[in-house]
This record gives structure tokens, sequence and C-alpha cells, in this order.
């Protein structure tokens, strides 16, 4: 009797200690997500580079998902995990939040929709932006980074919602490719319907992430 409860204590301080370092990561996730998207939203619309923009605003909504998920956290570390009436609640709580995600990630598309569909219309192209290449291509390794250390910790604690916010992150290194690829080709080849056709396919991973976010796919 006394060895299981040892046990069970152990795996209870060894579960924290997890808790907290996902924590740090979501943390270092937010101070990040911060840049990127404040970087990337002045940047494009400097620029007038709707792809670049769009990368911001679904940078800003990535944030506010971290936010959420440190607060889930955060309420794991002061609860006891057998209290399940209240994880329900958490459920809900986290579902209603990940749908208002949805929503809004639902609103950058329809921005994105009109905005490229402008563009196109009057054959206008963007301005290169030094600013907004930087912080694409310094996005990349860092969005790697941070999704590999959430996935590990995801599958140690068996947090769906964790592990969710880890390909959250690989999305995010695939819009960065698509804004370098399209302010690269308007740089070098002049290609002014680039940035239009460019924010039509960071929509469609938009429109996933909208879908996944409203089913609950980024809960536990």
């Amino acid at each position: 009797m006394a060895k299981s409860i040892e046990n069970s204590s152990s795996a209870t301080l060894e579960r924290s200690s997890y808790i907290r370092r996902a924590l740090v990561v979501e943390w270092l996730t937010i101070a990040w997500m911060t840049v990127e998207s404040g970087v990337a939203i002045w940047s494009g619309i400097v620029a007038r580079s709707v792809s670049l923009t769009a990368f911001g605003l679904d940078s800003l909504i990535e944030m506010t998902s971290a936010g959420v998920l440190i607060w889930r956290l955060n309420w794991e570390l002061a609860h006891d995990c057998t209290d399940e009436g209240g994880f329900d609640h958490l459920d809900r709580v986290e579902l209603r939040a990940s749908r208002i995600a949805a929503l809004l990630l639902l609103a950058v598309c329809a921005y994105v929709i009109v905005e490229a569909g402008a563009k196109l219309w009057n054959r206008s192209g963007e301005d290169f932006s030094v600013v907004g290449l930087a912080v694409t291509v310094v996005a990349i390794p860092i969005m790697l980074w941070l999704s590999a250390a959430k996935r590990r910790l995801a599958d140690k604690l068996e947090s769906g919602s964790l592990n969710a916010d880890a390909a959250q992150g690989v999305a995010c290194w695939y819009l960065a490719v698509v804004v370098i690829v399209g302010l690269l080709a308007q740089r070098l080849f002049g290609l002014w319907w680039v940035d239009g056709v460019a924010s039509l396919v960071i929509v469609a991973f938009l429109l996933r992430e909208a879908l996944e976010a409203w089913e609950g796919n980024h809960c536990c």
C-alpha cells in the first residue's frame, strides 16, 4: 500500500515537472509570437503585402491560443487530477475558446480573400520588405524547435491540446515559406501576381486550422 502511494506521488511529481516545462515553452511561444506578429503586420502594411499581413494575423491568433493553453496547464497544476468534474468543465471552456479562435481565423480568411482578389483584379503587386523577409526566415527554425519541444511534452503528458499546439507551429513555418517564396519571386522576377496567389494559398492553411479548432481537435 505504502509503495503504491509512493509510486503515485512520484508519477504526480514527474507530471508536474513536465507541465512546468510545457509552460516555459508556451511562454517562449508567446514572446516570439509577439515579435513575429508585430513585425509581420507592420511590414506587411508598409509593403502592401497581403500574404505578410495574413502571416502576422495568424501569429497573433496563435499567441492567443498559447495563452489559453498556459491557463489550462496552470489549472492542472493547481487542481487534483482526479477531479473529473473540474476537467469536464475545463474541456468545455477550452472548446469555447477554440471555437472563438476558429471564428477569428475565418475573419482573417475573409480579409485575405477580399484583399487578394482586389490585388489580382487591379494587377498590383507588393513592395519588397527586408524586415518582412527577415522575420519569416527567422520564424522557420524557431517554430520548428518550439513545435518539436511541444510534441515531446505532449507525448509525455498525453495532451491533445499541446499536440495540436505543436501542429499549429508546423503550420506557421509552412506559412513562412509561402511568404518567403512570394517576396523573393516579386523581388527577383517582378511577378506582380505572386502575393495575391500566395495569400490564397495561406487561406487554405487557415481554413484547415479553423475547421480543426471548431471541431475541437485543438482540445484535449
